[in-house]
């Protein structure tokens, strides 16, 4: 039995979005069986901006998992604007995993970080803000790996802000993929094993991607879809 999964990122919710979201949200039960939030939720990482989108997701007829997204940090109240969200019932990944849907469904991951891609990335030498910059994104992936393995579920699927490969990215100025993802995360994923990896952060991406071991990418930012949210399928072709 094929397992339905609705996912979006980047919809920046703040006053003047307060009650907008949620009527597109009406009926979801009815396409999928989980709904992934990949962060940026907010505009400017406010606790009253954190509040609004818990109320927006709040009592929905399926599970909600969320991730931050480099908005949410900005005003440093990120441990607030998660507390609010588990209030309201929703589930925050912070490089961390959770088991779902009878344990047919297992979801890890984190916001995830930056420093670009194979041949054309930073690495941790040189100045100490350059080494703390990748070693803040390798620590991240090693935290996915973990949590990877910690799920024993039928179907996995890996949730973050920031992309793993850079396929999802093409639309965007080349000159900021580093800022944009890292291939330590698709490694991380690709290592452990997942059914399909949704991230968000790129605007301007495009929606479809993969890892070099074969997993399915799908860029969810919110102007890449242009829809409340997309569905995609695990364990069939069509939902």
């Amino acid at each position: 039995m094929s397992i339905r999964v609705a996912a979006v990122a980047d919809i920046h919710l703040g006053e003047a979005q307060r009650g907008s979201y949620r009527p597109h949200l009406e009926g979801i039960e009815e396409r999928a069986d989980v709904l992934l939030v990949g962060g940026d939720l907010t505009r400017h990482g406010t606790l009253d901006e954190g509040k609004i989108v818990a109320e927006e997701f709040r009592g929905l007829p399926v599970p909600v998992v969320f991730v931050l997204g480099n908005h949410d940090y900005h005003s440093d109240v990120e441990e607030e604007i998660i507390a609010v969200l588990r209030e309201a019932g929703g589930i925050v990944l912070d490089d961390t995993a959770e088991t779902l849907l009878g344990g047919r469904l297992g979801v890890a991951g984190g916001k995830g970080f930056g420093g670009g891609f194979a041949g054309k990335s930073a690495s941790e030498f040189g100045e100490p803000e350059t080494k703390a910059f990748v070693r803040h994104t390798r620590e991240i992936a090693d935290r996915w790996r973990v949590a990877l393995k910690s799920l024993d579920t039928e179907y996995r699927v890996v949730l973050s802000h920031y992309s793993p490969v850079k396929e999802t990215l093409h639309g965007e100025p080349p000159e900021i993929y580093p800022f944009l993802g890292s291939y330590l995360l698709a490694e991380a994923v690709d290592a452990e094993g997942a059914d399909l990896i949704v991230h968000g952060h790129a605007h301007a991406g495009t929606e479809k991607g993969m890892t070099p071991g074969g997993i399915r990418v799908r860029n969810v930012a919110l102007p890449v879809l242009r829809r409340a949210y997309a569905t995609y399928c695990l364990g069939s072709e069509e939902c």
